[in-house]
């Protein structure tokens, strides 16, 4: 069933086989809140390892002390590595950062014997958003990992946005390369590869995928200002998902839909052999909770 809003998305956990999560300091009030929603959805378990939650927090998580494991450690560099060893060893699906350091975390997860990023992936950050008054939700990549993909690394990023619309239940995902530009330059050598990856897609090499650009960010969505330039789009502005040319504009874009749009969002990281939920400290519940089941939705697609 497709997860066309985040009403669906909150409904879809229920219907997933077992989650197990690792979560790292989870000790937090917005962390420990957005668990035990998930924990009252759908058929989730969840280790807390490293720093344990204590007084109120604890009582939250009273009802479903059935489902949860502690693994108690003091030092949050060992507490990262352990929630990663966890993965590696089939006894959690994915993971959650609570109050740690994310360099702490990431160290952990990019170790290059012990971590979760096999040889030549990349890893790279996929948001999704509930935007007022738009009619779908919208993907997009990357605001937070890759200051400037170079040509590979965003032919992964399209794949990684591939697998994550398809995890949503959309078949044919529509994805849009964006410029400021509607024209190929060697001005702009990013412009040079989206032309490639379009001229990729209408070959037929990305199966079903539909990919063209370079498109700015409203006739990538709007089909009335595609037809107003006149531009010729197999995505006839119906984009499902927005790859930006680096990460200064995809983190402003990502910022100007929270605050001035009150988006709603959820984000992960990709490229690792299973998704890893990096929230802000500063991320509230909701953010949180909604990270997290996009998480869980994703973890069957093939890394």
């Amino acid at each position: 069933m497709p997860i066309r809003n985040f009403t669906d998305l909150e409904a879809s956990l229920s219907r997933l086989p077992r989650r197990r999560l690792a979560v790292i300091n989870g000790t937090d009030d917005s962390t420990v809140s957005a668990i035990a929603r998930a924990l009252s959805v759908g058929n989730l378990e969840v280790a807390f390892v490293g720093a344990q939650p204590d007084g109120a927090l604890a009582t939250l998580l009273t009802p479903y002390a059935d489902r949860i494991a502690s693994i108690p450690l003091a030092d949050e560099d060992e507490a990262a590595r352990r929630a990663v060893e966890l993965v590696r060893q089939g006894e959690a699906d994915f993971l959650m950062k609570g109050l740690i350091h994310t360099d702490n975390l990431l160290r952990a997860v990019l170790d290059k014997e012990h971590g979760l990023l096999p040889q030549g992936r990349v890893l790279t950050h996929v948001a999704v958003a509930e935007v007022p008054g738009f009619p779908r939700l919208l993907f997009y990549t990357d605001a937070a990992v890759i200051p400037v993909p170079s040509r590979g690394q965003r032919e992964e990023q399209v794949r990684y946005l591939d697998r994550v619309c398809r995890a949503f239940g959309i078949d044919r995902p529509r994805i849009a390369l964006v410029h400021f530009t509607e024209k190929a330059s060697e001005k702009f050598p990013c412009t040079m590869d989206y032309r490639l990856l379009a001229e990729a897609s209408a070959r037929g090499e990305w199966g079903g995928t539909v990919i063209d650009g370079p498109l700015d960010v409203r006739t990538a969505v709007d089909p009335v200002a595609l037809a107003t330039k006149g531009i010729p789009s197999p995505l006839q502005g119906g984009a499902d998902a927005l790859v930006f040319p680096d990460l200064e504009a995809a983190n402003a874009f990502y910022k100007t839909l929270s605050f001035f749009a009150r988006a709603r969002q959820a984000g992960m990281l990709q490229g690792t052999v299973c998704p890893v939920v990096v929230s802000s400290r500063g991320d509230d519940t909701e953010t949180k909770f909604l990270s997290l089941a996009a998480a869980a939705c994703t973890i069957d697609v093939k890394q």
